[in-house]
């Protein structure tokens, strides 16, 4: 129990860690209105173990913490801590279904809540937080929260259905002595 415990807590630290680095790395297209946080693939490891959960969202907390405002640091974490909790029971399903490796089939379905809930509450993150009362030639509050929502989306999916499956594919080469069992 005790070598099943630093495992998963050393897991939870390492794609923390990733997340943060990936997330600082990529600063210029990270934040703000038009982002697309590559770090937003790591939703990805829930398959793989349940620190995956714990990772994104400490991960994500930090990485606000850098970008500054309050809001994003409460509400942007909250929202992967949201999607990474929606997440755990797809995984855990697909993991029944197919083992411990993930196909590129079910590898689709791992990111959509990460998806829809950073793309329905960062917008208003952005707006209120960061004070982004405008986008393009959209002033009003709706116009400029639909486009915001409208590029988080894009952003997320980008994030998630570009560097996702890359990642699937290096996770599911990895030694599987390295994952941990999902089953509690």
């Amino acid at each position: 129990m005790k070598n099943k415990t630093t495992k998963l807590i050393t897991q939870g630290a390492i794609i923390a860690a990733l997340y943060v680095v990936l997330s600082l790395i990529t600063y210029q297209f990270s934040y703000l209105e038009i982002q697309c946080r590559v770090a937003e693939a790591l939703c990805m490891t829930i398959f793989y173990t349940p620190a995956g959960l714990w990772g994104v969202f400490v991960g994500c907390l930090i990485t606000n913490i850098f970008g500054g405002a309050w809001l994003d640091i409460v509400f942007g974490s909250l929202a992967t801590l949201i999607a990474a909790l929606l997440t755990r029971p797809i995984a855990k399903h697909i993991r029944k279904k197919t083992g411990p490796v993930l196909d590129i089939k079910h590898a689709l379905l791992i990111p959509i809540p990460t998806v829809i809930v950073n793309a329905i509450i960062i917008p208003f993150v952005l707006y209120y937080g960061y004070g982004i009362t405008s986008m393009g030639n959209a002033t009003t509050t709706a116009a400029v929260l639909a486009l915001m929502a409208f590029s988080v989306f894009a952003g997320e999916v980008i994030s998630c259905y570009v560097f996702g499956p890359i990642l699937v594919k290096v996770l599911n080469r990895v030694d599987k002595s390295l994952h941990l069992d999902i089953e509690e």
